[in-house]
């Protein structure tokens, strides 16, 4: 198990990465670029545990004693100081994931592991922006972080085998259950659930079915615990219009060409639940 893990991003996933982390015993040091975004991400996380607590599945010692491992700031060089692994869970751009790398790479040590929380991006080009793209490596969480036991782990074509066999372990020592994925678009999961949500947005934008219709019909058709657009809302739609549109134009595959309802939905601002309202309306 590492002592130290460094998360970019105090987003969801960030927060959720730095929680599961701090709640095994690792010290977490969390960074974004502005003090209102770590301080999100920091409050997401005591709300967590807080609840935690009220229903007596955590100790106030425990609880107290999880905190004290957690730091929040906004400075790289501090974030990464001592740590045995980075996790980057910024946004899904290209550009902005290889800034982030290419940074990490000059301020860590060549033994530090770096991982991208990327859930369509290819390894091997974000690992390009490195001088040591044998260390970088992916670290797909699923959300709600601290709920989903899966984590996608991605090798690109210059990961070492040894840093990839200890991402492996240091994931099931998060309680995670791990599994290796090939460097190609939308790694495994995504390739299926991303038509899964283009489907769902289409038929809604086609008037063939309503939110709750499809939702009902998956949970009790298909057996799925969430419905498919009650996930969209939770992980937000922008996220999934993203993820859809990367893989767009990495297949060139129709079938990933995203709904048009999800660029009406992000110009209404309907988001999902971050926003109050996305197909869902979380404002009643």
């Amino acid at each position: 198990m590492i002592k130290k893990l460094c998360v970019i991003g105090a987003g969801t996933m960030g927060a959720g990465i730095a929680q599961v982390a701090v709640e095994k015993g690792v010290k977490v040091a969390i960074r974004d670029i502005e003090d209102r975004f770590v301080e999100k991400g920091l409050g997401t996380i005591r709300n967590f545990l807080g609840r935690k607590v009220e229903k007596g599945k955590l100790s106030k010692d425990e609880h107290d004693a999880i905190l004290g491992r957690l730091k929040g700031t906004t400075s790289m060089e501090d974030a990464t100081a001592g740590a045995d692994m980075v996790i980057e869970a910024v946004v899904e751009d290209m550009t902005l994931k290889q800034n982030v790398f290419a940074e990490l790479d000059k301020l860590c040590p060549p033994q530090v592991i770096l991982a991208s929380n990327t859930s369509t991006l290819s390894i091997t080009e974000i690992a390009s922006a490195t001088k040591n793209p044998q260390r970088v490596l992916g670290t797909h969480f699923f959300s709600p972080v601290p709920v989903m036991r899966l984590v996608e782990v991605i090798s690109g074509d210059k990961t070492d085998e040894k840093v990839l066999k200890s991402a492996l372990d240091i994931m099931a020592a998060f309680g995670k259950t791990p599994i290796r994925a090939k460097d190609v678009p939308g790694f495994i999961v995504n390739r299926f659930l991303c038509l899964l949500y283009n489907e769902a947005a289409d038929q809604i934008y086609k008037g063939y079915a309503a939110a709750q219709d499809i939702d009902l019909g998956l949970k009790l058709g298909s057996n799925h615990p969430m419905g498919p657009i009650e996930i969209m809302d939770m992980a937000g739609v922008d996220v999934v219009y993203n993820a859809l549109k990367a893989l767009y134009e990495m297949t060139g595959e129709e079938r990933y060409k995203p709904s048009p309802l999800f660029e009406r939905m992000i110009r209404e601002n309907r988001l999902g639940r971050k926003t109050g309202r996305g197909f869902y309306d979380y404002t009643k």
